[in-house]
């Protein structure tokens, strides 16, 4: 039989107690009313989920424009948590830790998977280093980037590891690529209830070390007219999601991540791909930075970088590893980027800010 959102599974614990429907509804209402602004997040999530609508209203991280509702039906995330569980072998009683905040869809799900699928969560206060009970063993835990590279050394207590919403970063693949818990990079978003696709960091097999994403079971993907990753997820969505990212598609279920389409540059007609760029600096520029473009009579788009940080002098041979058509053109400094309400930099915002100071 498969669940449903109405039930609460009988192996679910939350923080090591036991709960039934009712149960679940007073502690929720407790958290609102008297709980940390975590704990006050994680309430009204559960008043929302527990409540007798058959969807919620969530809302996107706004990393790629304004930050949008949208309706998802409680059966899909439903669908999603069996997806995962099935994936990494999530058994009732199984323990997860939960170190992200309920207002946005990542930790929506590792509450939905808890429930849905009878894990002992404890949930933790949502930080760049979750302070955990170090003695204590779980099978599973989803991280931001940043709280993954802070997290690092103290992965032996987790089984198996997820890392989303944000950039992985070759620093952070090297600190866990010697550790021994299984970690994943996920893609996903809002739209799509979370993760559809995984990417292994570690412990690799022959067929993972490619460096792809793989889709989870019956998801199927394509490619639009403007080489978009286009998603087929029944189970997830009763239409198709038409994404803004450029992949490129190796096989019926893995493709590789190129960039945002929203990104996308075109100086002097040859198209440049910001997310590539930055990968071939990252391990060189300390300061968080980004690459982007500026209107230019010559090049149509200028290519630019945009440093944060109090202004100094950069040694132009840090770009001799880009080709002549991907070295910036301009370098700014700002003191502090832009940024979403979920933390992700927000490029567009950032670079219109420079303009008007400009």
């Amino acid at each position: 039989m498969i669940p449903d959102y109405t039930k609460v599974h009988n192996r679910f614990k939350l923080d090591g107690v036991s709960y039934n429907r009712e149960d679940l509804m007073e502690v929720a209402y407790s958290f609102v009313k008297e709980g940390f602004p975590y704990q006050e997040q994680l309430g009204m999530f559960l008043l929302d989920w527990l409540d007798k609508k058959d969807h919620l209203i969530v809302q996107t991280s706004g990393s790629t424009g304004k930050p949008k509702k949208l309706k998802i039906q409680k059966q899909a995330m439903v669908n999603s948590a069996i997806i995962t569980g099935d994936f990494f072998n999530l058994t009732p009683g199984k323990k997860v830790l939960n170190c992200l905040p309920s207002n946005f869809i990542a930790g929506k799900m590792m509450m939905v998977r808890a429930i849905v699928l009878g894990l002992e969560v404890d949930m933790v206060v949502p930080s760049s280093l979750p302070r955990i009970d170090y003695e204590k063993d779980y099978d599973f835990c989803a991280f931001t980037p940043m709280q993954l590279k802070n997290f690092a050394k103290y992965l032996k207590s987790i089984k198996t590891v997820i890392v989303g919403g944000g950039r992985v970063s070759n620093h952070i693949k090297e600190l866990v690529k010697d550790k021994k818990p299984q970690v994943y990079e996920t893609y996903g978003m809002t739209e799509t209830v979370s993760h559809i696709a995984v990417k292994k960091l570690n412990n690799f097999t022959d067929s993972e070390s490619d460096g792809y994403f793989k889709t989870l079971p019956n998801i199927s993907i394509s490619q639009d007219d403007r080489g978009c990753l286009v998603i087929d997820a029944p189970n997830l969505s009763d239409k198709k999601i038409v994404t803004n990212d450029i992949v490129k598609i190796h096989s019926e279920n893995e493709f590789e991540l190129l960039g945002r389409f929203d990104n996308v540059i075109n100086t002097g007609g040859i198209k440049v791909y910001p997310e590539q760029v930055e990968a071939k600096l990252q391990d060189i520029m300390p300061n968080r930075f980004f690459i982007g473009s500026v209107q230019d009579d010559t090049f149509g788009d200028k290519i630019i970088m945009v440093i944060e940080g109090q202004e100094k002098p950069i040694d132009k041979s840090i770009f001799d590893v880009l080709e002549k058509y991907e070295k910036p053109k301009a370098v700014y400094f700002v003191n502090k980027f832009m940024e979403t309400a979920s933390g992700k930099v927000h490029r567009a915002n950032t670079i219109k800010e420079i303009s008007e100071l400009k």
